[in-house]
């Protein structure tokens, strides 16, 4: 097929190129990308019906010749040097180590062997690792103490590191972190189950048929784990208002990541008590996970929140002379990036002197809006924020909607079918549109009227939602901006669920979910959209879920039921990386 000359615009400029109709979207980009710069995967190439796909036959999307193309995108750094050979020689799977393998983009992350009873720990472990932070953190962690002899170096290489090189259970965690990044194989945990163990010697405790040990809760490996990082781990804090470099204070990795803070009122439930003079005690409180109470009005995670932020204590009142019935009401005054929600699934029954499973089934969403549950003053910094997310999400969508519209038509249009559905063909539909609009024009005198291209009205889109984005960073109150740690937008993104398969804590199994994160890009170091899969950890087997797999895990039987999500706040960082290359542009 013979070459199409078309004109193609980008920031100002005009490009004359010969457009090949037997290739596809693909290889014009690559065209573009020598005349101006932009790497392919930055493009924007808008035709009628929308934008340019990689995959698109260019020899079916009907480009006549000089027809204009709008580019839009910018370079990512230099372009001085375009389209030069790879600096690197490109490795096949097969002609890599394990650990390059392993830590290739896509590859299968490693599970973890049960020990005996230890599932518990290893849902757990896996839930953690999810938290990019994290395990940055723990790489640049270096124990107090003595380190290791050269020995137990070498036997900590295949998690066999013994006593001495367990006692720092977070050095632990930090090894085994580092070990899992290398394997797709079933990992051995032994030198971290031995530091936790003799942290923490209750998951050191037998089973009561003296055969191995006995099952744990994950809720008490969860809290102890963290408890035990809050205490060891610790960073430079460069968000506080002293943000300058010699006065930034160490402060815990937990206390900056995974910290909430609740604002307490507590109230004698007597009015005889109020009329007495009693007052209100109001306290501040830190909290690590937020709990789901169950009962019998419990359907939602919601409601088990709502029930959770109210507490009944019995304690004595001064005013009345005797003990009595408390109410205390807390309200969330920090939110951090990462909020674990705990459902107390376990309860323990004096008649079987077991702890026992509540079964009821209860609902959560992937994406939990907590500002209800916020103390009013940090209600007034979230609402403005997190109403213009929602304002922006639906302007995409319609975009989005829009350009899907277009697309349809376009087919329509093909297929010589009116989109609507009409049974009329589309040629006579249009000739008898264009001998009405002939006829018009006999009596009428048309104004000139310049209409606006599909690639116009994109761009004008486009450049809507960009301004929108920045109008969202502007609402962001400056304090709670620089607190990186916190929940900025009162939004939360589920990462990750444990659960529990079974009646009582004492038996059943443990397994673990964490959604999968978007592909690297390779020209901007970025994680790019994600797909929407989930990886789930079942000890030493981890095989790929969709999304439908984590609406199954609500309860209701003895089946695989949610003992801890993992949320993390719903970032900003995207919007001010828009920002940031529309002012280079």
């Amino acid at each position: 097929m013979d070459p199409i000359p078309v004109i193609v615009k980008h920031q100002g400029k005009k490009y004359e190129v010969e457009l090949d109709p037997s290739s596809n979207g693909e290889t014009f980009k690559y065209q573009l990308y020598s005349l101006t710069g932009v790497e392919p995967e930055r493009q924007k190439i808008l035709l009628k019906g929308g934008q340019l796909k990689d995959d698109a036959d260019m020899s079916k999307l009907s480009i006549k010749p000089n027809q204009n193309i709008m580019m839009m995108g910018t370079p990512s750094g230099d372009t001085t040097n375009i389209i030069e050979k790879p600096k690197e020689k490109i490795r096949f799977l097969e002609d890599m180590t394990e650990a390059e393998a392993a830590q290739s983009e896509g590859a299968i992350p490693a599970g973890l062997q049960n020990l005996g009873n230890t599932c518990y720990m290893n849902s757990t472990l896996q839930t953690l690792k999810s938290i990019p932070e994290l395990q940055e953190e723990l790489a640049r962690y270096t124990a107090s103490s003595s380190g290791p002899s050269s020995s137990t170096s070498q036997l900590a290489q295949f998690g066999l590191g013994g006593l001495g090189s367990s006692l720092d259970l977070t050095a632990s965690l930090r090894d085994l972190f580092k070990l899992m990044s290398e394997t797709q194989q079933g990992f051995p945990p032994l030198m971290f189950l031995n530091a936790l163990r003799t942290a923490f010697p209750q998951f050191a405790q037998k089973s009561k048929d003296g055969h191995g040990y006995a099952q744990q809760d994950a809720e008490e490996a969860w809290s102890q784990i963290v408890s035990q990082l809050r205490q060891k781990l610790k960073i430079k804090d460069t968000s506080a208002e002293e943000a300058e470099a010699d006065k930034a204070k160490d402060i815990s990795f937990i206390d900056k990541y995974m910290a909430g803070k609740f604002e307490s009122v507590m109230e004698c439930d007597e009015p005889a008590a109020k009329e007495g003079g009693e007052e209100p005690v109001h306290s501040e409180d830190t909290f690590f996970k937020l709990n789901c109470h169950i009962n019998v009005d419990t359907n939602h995670l919601r409601d088990g929140l709502t029930a959770g932020l109210e507490e009944q204590i019995e304690k004595r009142s001064e005013v009345l002379g005797r003990d009595t019935m408390y109410t205390k009401t807390s309200r969330i005054a920090r939110l951090p990036k990462y909020l674990p929600v705990h459902f107390v699934r376990f309860d323990w029954r004096r008649t079987t002197n077991k702890k026992a499973k509540i079964m009821r089934k209860v609902t959560f969403p992937h994406e939990l809006d907590v500002v209800e549950f916020c103390t009013e003053d940090l209600k007034k910094l979230l609402i403005p924020v997190r109403d213009k997310i929602r304002d922006i999400r639906k302007e995409e969508e319609d975009v989005d909607r829009a350009r899907k519209r277009q697309k349809r038509i376009r087919a329509g249009e093909e297929n010589d079918i009116e989109p609507s559905g009409s049974k009329e063909p589309l040629q006579k539909k249009t000739e008898k549109k264009k001998a009405a609009e002939a006829k018009t024009s006999e009596d009428i005198e048309m104004p000139d009227v310049e209409y606006k291209t599909e690639a116009q009205i994109e761009a004008e889109r486009a450049a809507s939602i960009l301004a929108a984005k920045k109008e969202l960073l502007a609402l962001v109150d400056p304090k709670l901006s620089a607190d990186e740690g916190a929940n900025q937008t009162g939004l939360y993104e589920l990462r990750g669920v444990i659960t529990h398969q079974g009646a009582s804590a004492d038996s059943g199994h443990y397994t673990s979910f964490v959604k999968k994160q978007g592909p690297k890009d390779p020209a901007t170091g970025k994680r790019k959209e994600e797909d929407g899969k989930w990886w789930w950890f079942n000890d030493d087997k981890v095989s790929e879920v969709d999304s439908d797999r984590i609406e199954t895990l609500s309860g209701g039987g003895q089946s695989h039921s949610a003992l801890i999500l993992l949320y993390r706040a719903v970032p900003l960082s995207r919007i001010e990386e828009e920002e940031k290359a529309e002012n280079k542009a």
